[in-house]
């Protein structure tokens, strides 16, 4: 049984080693393959002179990149060659590019800076010297892209131009992304041996790298010794990506595989490194899993393989084809088993076709899986205990039956005890006609915060297992009805922040009653001629003459001490926040009763209601414009990104809680603040699941691990972002998960949780594109350490985001 596998490794291995000398076939810029349709900008050819002879902008090329030559090869596609030239045109012309800049992108819409074999963007290639000689470029590492720009570059401003070609050969893999931890470092007689993934082009976060492509899918094979490289200028260990055992803290790795669509896969081989007397060894067991979609479940059963470590005693780097019994998926999960201290692979390819049925399992329960690739493969071996004796396959089936009995008791009494536990009171809706559905919050205090604090002290604790225990239960209300935040512990000292204004409270022309809580209300209000009180911290854009907008939080006079002392601790730290996407404390009346606090408002109100009264056209694209939308976005996100700076948790982010200013362009751009008393208006009461008649919970925007675990941090908020952003591109028009109750909201946490495949996301907005949409499951990923930071969320929304359509 070894020859065959020894043999498949020979074979693949010689094959693999030149798939740069024969991926390297001229795409068609320069016969036509490429039609001028697929080049966004006037087409060239190279080694054509026909018209102008080259690609040329409309201006000028400045020093920084913005004119671009994209070239769209429709499907994926293995590059690994680019050839430029200048205007030539018979002689007459004078025009080239001495450098440029390379992006790439997989979907049309993420772009990606090449990265050299160090793991650097190179922002600067350079190319041509005169107009007529055509100047070939290496892509080392080569790159995986439908769609590829050319940024031409100047040292100064200057005319350029600029024709292309580029070389490689279709990306029969179908495979745009892979997810894995981050390789470890081996200390190997006292010297490093890096075995990280340096080309990944994707996302790196809490140790895992994700939404990108590297070093296993490079066409590069790793040599027998880990340590040696073909690369020049490179360090050891470059041609493997590795992983410790013991710095990983599981007996397992595990990589997922994202593809294009739907696939039949027959092989998957597996290029590792054998040099055990390093401790380093092929995997002992595969176990891989199934699914056809993002929001799909995974398909059962799982594959499980076993290696035969015994008949690996050589040392050499080998492939191995594991058989994947021809399952149709579009995402791969596959768990490699240690069997040493380390784990090496240098690439992953896949045998797979095109799926064109219905996602029916070709294969059946009670036969083996059979491969369709011609190639021998390993399958998992059979089990000895099968021949000797039938009796103690019956033992354990009927031992699984009453495990499994006893497992669906456990879980009929504990959602028993939740149904119990939670009685739900509805609010009733009142004002404006809101939407059939209910609207979510962030987070859950845990029980040693106070709940009439504006912010209390973040806390990742929670219990063990997820339930809603009662001592969990906390009011996200603040005294005067607002939602209660999260912050680090305060200083006792006054000097914390300089003194707040008083504001002679006979300057407050009252409107109307925006809300109000157990201990306060909130107040819309005016105040005529801000500019006449110098002392205050008023926006300096309110013209002579015209009244300020502000909301007044308003503390009853019979409201008890501790309420007096939240209200006190919530002024202190309103006066802290100083962002321009955040709303500011503007003054304050404490010198009698009632105590009042003094902060912005926004002319145009709730970014729900500004949204939700837009009109809509007939197919859906809202009157708003996307980049309109986007801006507002970014706002949003710039705003979090200040309070996570801060440690500061909302615990309420919504579209309710974003106020809307003026228009600050003829583009219908608006300024957005983030405030914090969407809770307390009757108007959003139906957003609200209240338990027990004392607690009011955005549950349709909290991240599962808040409803269960009473667990907040930037994380959640980064959920509720997701949320907020859902609500945005939705236009407001209903609530999450409308079209499921309060109780079934709280078990979809529950499927969160389990992780089983059956939880159900937010579907994609008509009008959000389908990279947005990615940034959104993003935010609402189960383990909260995988969530993209308000960091990365603000830069993909003004750098990336409005590319999109």
């Amino acid at each position: 049984q070894l020859s065959p596998l020894l043999l498949l490794t020979h074979t693949h291995t010689h094959t693999q080693l030149h798939i740069h000398s024969t991926c390297r076939y001229a795409l068609g810029m320069e016969d036509g393959t490429i039609p001028d349709s697929d080049i966004t900008a006037s087409s060239a050819w190279l080694s054509t002179g026909a018209g102008d002879g080259a690609w040329c902008p409309a201006g000028s090329v400045f020093p920084s990149a913005s004119e671009y030559l994209q070239v769209d090869l429709h499907t994926l596609h293995f590059l690994s060659l680019v050839g430029t030239q200048g205007r030539h045109a018979d002689g007459h012309g004078r025009e080239f590019a001495r450098s440029y800049l390379l992006r790439y992108s997989r979907d049309g819409r993420h772009w990606i800076t090449w990265k050299d074999r160090w793991g650097q963007e190179v922002r600067e290639m350079f190319c041509n010297e005169n107009t007529y000689d055509v100047v070939l470029k290496d892509l080392g590492p080569p790159i995986i892209a439908r769609t590829v720009r050319f940024y031409p570059l100047a040292d100064r401003v200057m005319s350029v131009c600029l024709r292309v070609e580029l070389y490689g050969c279709l990306w029969n893999d179908g495979l745009k992304a892979y997810t894995a931890p981050m390789g470890h470092v081996m200390h190997l007689s006292g010297s490093p041996v890096y075995l990280n993934d340096s080309i990944y082009d994707g996302s790196i976060e809490a140790g895992v790298v994700f939404g990108g492509l590297g070093q296993l899918c490079d066409g590069v094979l790793g040599g027998d010794d880990f340590v040696e490289s073909k690369e020049l200028r490179v360090w050891p260990g470059y041609d493997y990506v590795g992983w410790s055992r013991e710095a990983l803290g599981q007996p397992t790795v595990d990589i997922e595989f994202h593809f294009e669509k739907t696939r039949i896969f027959h092989t998957m081989q597996v290029h590792s490194n054998n040099r055990h007397t390093q401790g380093v060894r092929i995997f002992s067991e595969v176990l891989c899993e199934f699914k056809a979609s993002m929001l799909s479940r995974w398909a059962e059963p799982p594959l499980r393989l076993q290696v035969p470590l015994a008949d690996l005693r050589d040392p050499s780097s080998r492939s191995l084809a594991l058989q994947l019994g021809a399952r149709p998926a579009q995402i791969l999960r596959c768990r490699f088993t240690f069997a040493d201290r380390w784990l090496l692979f240098s690439e992953i390819s896949f045998y797979s076709g095109t799926h064109t049925h219905p996602l029916t399992p070709p294969f059946s329960l009670s036969e083996p899986f059979e491969s369709a690739s011609p190639l021998p493969s390993i399958a998992a071996p059979p089990d000895p205990s099968h021949d000797s004796s039938n009796t103690a396959i019956l033992i354990g089936c009927l031992v699984g039956i009453i495990l499994l009995l006893l497992a669906v008791i456990v879980v009929i009494l504990w959602r028993q005890y939740w149904k119990k536990l939670l009685g739900k009171v509805r609010g009733c809706q009142k004002g404006f006609p809101r939407r059939s559905s209910t609207a979510p919050q962030p987070t859950v205090l845990d029980s040693n915060v106070r709940c009439g604090s504006h912010y209390a002290e973040a806390s990742g604790g929670g219990p063990s297992v997820p339930h809603y225990a009662e001592a969990d239960i906390i009011s996200l209300q603040g005294v005067s009805g607002n939602n209660t935040y999260a912050v680090p512990a305060l200083s006792a000292t006054p000097t914390d922040c300089p003194p707040l204004p008083e504001l002679p409270r006979e300057r407050l022309i009252f409107k109307e009653k925006l809300g109000e809580g157990q201990f306060g209300e909130v107040h819309l209000c005016e105040i005529e001629n801000p500019q006449d009180l110098p002392n205050m911290e008023f926006p300096f854009n309110v013209r002579k003459g015209r009244p300020l907008l502000v909301a007044v939080k308003i503390l009853r006079p019979d409201a008890s001490k501790n309420a007096r002392n939240d209200f006190l601790k919530e002024v202190k730290i309103l006066s802290r926040l100083k962002d321009p996407n955040i709303i500011r404390l503007l003054g304050v009346c404490v010198s009698s009763d009632p105590l009042c606090m003094v902060t912005e408002y926004m002319e145009s109100g709730d970014l729900n209601q500004y949204l939700s009264q837009r009109p809509i056209t007939a197919w859906h694209v809202v009157c708003c414009s996307y980049p309109a939308l986007i801006s507002m976005a970014s706002q949003i996100a710039s705003g979090m990104k200040f309070l996570s700076s801060l440690n500061f948790v909302h615990r309420d982010l919504a579209t309710r809680n974003c106020l809307v200013g003026g228009e600050r362009s003829e583009d219908e751009e608006r300024h957005i603040k983030i405030a914090d008393f969407g809770m307390s208006r009757n108007l959003y009461a139906g957003d609200y699941y209240r338990i027990q008649g004392r607690a009011v919970l955005p549950i349709r925007w909290m991240a599962w691990e808040c409803i269960l675990m009473g667990k907040f941090t930037t994380a959640s908020d980064v959920w509720a972002f997701g949320v907020t952003l859902w609500e945005m591109l939705s236009v407001c028009q209903e609530q999450p998960y409308s079209h499921m109750t309060d109780e079934n909201v709280i078990d979809n946490a529950g499927e969160f949780f389990r992780d089983q495949g059956r939880q159900v996301y937010l579907a994609r907005p008509a009008v959000c594109p389908q990279g947005l949409y990615e940034l959104m499951l993003s935010c609402w990923n189960r383990d909260c350490k995988l969530r993209p930071s308000f960091a990365h969320i603000h830069s993909f929304l003004t750098e990336d985001a409005m590319n999109m359509v």
